[in-house]
């Protein structure tokens, strides 16, 4: 039974891991001119991150989060603890302050997959990420305003909206590639050539 089971569990392929390597890598390597295929951008990570200003009064805001963010990504956080006391914001050496994940392999392709497909058509006026958000290295950054965009999350149990930071750290050589990457898979990123349209009609 047990060898079923395994048989079962490595038969399951995440349905973004299939089109990135049925779809995405010949369109890649194509539309950037790439030679060598081992040279095709990936990506390697996913890390959320959620700051927690309130984690040190309130445990139990503490113990939601990392509930919540358990919930969303599959995979339960660290948390994340100051390495300096910050007197400004009330804050000593070794306070909780945030909690952090990092998805890598099938569950990296089920969070962007859910967060591709379900989370964002659920974002109030959403017109895509911005295309302003890569690093100079690759990496892509945007922020989430709530948690509850998630349909794991139940919208009546919330009891403090949070909003989380993520980040997309890709093998690209540059943030060009990454782009093209990050859009090819799905990721909603506003298209760059017409940002400045964009800007001039607002």
């Amino acid at each position: 039974m047990a060898n079923k089971d395994t048989k079962n569990k490595q038969a399951y392929i995440p349905r973004l891991i299939t089109h990135y390597k049925e779809v995405v890598k010949p369109e890649i390597q194509k539309s950037l001119n790439i030679g060598n295929a081992m040279q095709i951008p990936r990506i390697e990570k996913v890390v959320l991150n959620m700051g927690m200003g309130d984690a040190r009064e309130n445990s139990n805001s503490l113990k939601n989060a990392v509930e919540e963010i358990t919930l969303i990504t599959g995979q339960k956080p660290v948390v994340t603890y100051a390495k300096t006391a910050i007197s400004n914001f009330k804050i000593r050496a070794k306070d909780p302050v945030g909690i952090r994940v990092t998805l890598r392999r099938e569950k990296m392709y089920e969070f962007l997959d859910r967060f591709i497909s379900v989370a964002t058509p659920r974002i109030r006026d959403f017109r895509g990420l911005p295309a302003r958000g890569f690093d100079g290295r690759g990496n892509y950054n945007f922020g989430i305003t709530e948690q509850s965009i998630f349909p794991e999350i139940q919208y009546d149990k919330i009891d403090k909206v949070r909003g989380m930071n993520v980040t997309i750290v890709t093998n690209a050589v540059n943030d060009e590639h990454a782009y093209h990457l990050l859009r090819a898979i799905g990721l909603p990123i506003r298209d760059k050539s017409k940002k400045v349209n964009q800007e001039g009609e607002a």
